[in-house]
């Protein structure tokens, strides 16, 4: 039976990833780490919670042996705005973090998830269909500590054989936690608004197209990577996964056919729109498909009538302020 550690598990993903792993692996056997916010009932009261600050090694360490964990999700990381905002804690974090958990693996024989994002990329990176193995020169602190964590985890395994894996994730489209300071949470905004206001102000430009995915397939392909057969990983970090690729008036569109009254304007964020400027339109993910098995279960179509569906009966349920 696996032993699991989870580190931002109070962050966006992290959150809904503890409890998949628990509704798999039994709660007690999945620890939920978090360093400032408290966990929410759900998370607090369905396994054991421990605070844990990755920039320290030995509170990693010492939940590792209070637990016998032997499979870190590493999640605890800055985000692409808020890291640009502050490039000296973004390092801190991002990378100091992800160092401190690859040794105590190294030390303890964990295997370790990390996922790395699309912002590894930059604008030299051929933006249509990017490639598995491609250029990447990214200009933001984000994308710095991305590719430098890629690297970090191809060299903890061939030099230690530590289990690392890992997907380049695109952005993460969820109902259930709210965004976190990223470049595409505008994603997950414009339903709020929709929903509520039938308006929404987007600060990305009309065109920009970015890679996305639906939360319950960002959780799937985690884990399904994690179970995968080590023998048929050839790349077994950042494998390029997604779903769909869509722009803001595209998704605004679809929108619309369940809330017609639905409408949209922009106030563009500089710094957010030149990150998404210098991230891919859509990414190729055919060697997670063919080394083990990635196929993601939701479009655009299905994702937006789901979102809607969720969200009208929870904001419908929740007290009027």
């Amino acid at each position: 039976m696996k032993r699991i550690l989870v580190t931002g598990s109070v962050g966006q993903i992290g959150s809904e990833l503890t409890l998949e792993l628990r509704r798999r692996y039994g709660g007690e056997n999945v620890v939920a780490g978090g360093r400032k916010t408290l966990p929410g009932p759900e998370l607090r009261d369905s396994g054991p919670f421990e605070v844990v600050d990755c920039t320290d090694p030995k509170a990693i360490e010492s939940v590792v042996k209070k637990y016998n964990i032997d499979t870190i999700y590493h999640l605890a990381a800055l985000l692409s705005a808020v890291a640009e905002a502050n490039p000296q804690l973004a390092w801190q974090v991002n990378m100091g973090g992800l160092y401190n958990v690859l040794e105590v693996a190294r030390e303890h024989h964990c295997a370790v998830f990390v996922p790395s994002s699309i912002g590894a990329f930059g604008p030299s990176t051929p933006q249509d269909g990017t490639p598995q193995d491609t250029i990447q020169r990214p200009n933001t602190m984000y994308g710095v500590t991305k590719v430098a964590g890629e690297l970090l985890c191809d060299y903890y395994f061939k030099r230690f054989g530590v289990d690392t894996r890992g997907v380049r994730y695109p952005g993460i489209i969820s109902n259930v936690t709210l965004p976190g300071g990223g470049t595409t949470d505008y994603a997950v905004e414009i339903f709020y608004e929709a929903i509520k206001h039938g308006k929404y102000t987007c600060f990305l430009k009309a065109g920009t197209k970015l890679d996305m995915m639906y939360m319950p397939d960002a959780l799937k392909a985690a884990i399904d990577l994690m179970e995968a057969d080590p023998k048929k990983l050839k790349h077994r970090n950042a494998f390029n996964v997604t779903a769909m690729s869509f722009a803001p008036e595209e998704l605004a569109a679809e929108i619309k056919k369940h809330i017609p009254h639905f409408t949209m304007n922009y106030k563009i964020d500089p710094v957010r729109q030149a990150i998404a400027d210098s991230w891919p339109n859509y990414m190729d993910d055919s060697a997670a498909r063919e080394e083990w098995g990635w196929r993601p279960s939701y479009d655009l179509p299905a994702m937006v009538e789901d979102m809607i569906k969720v969200l009208s009966k929870r904001l419908a349920a929740s007290p009027k302020s």
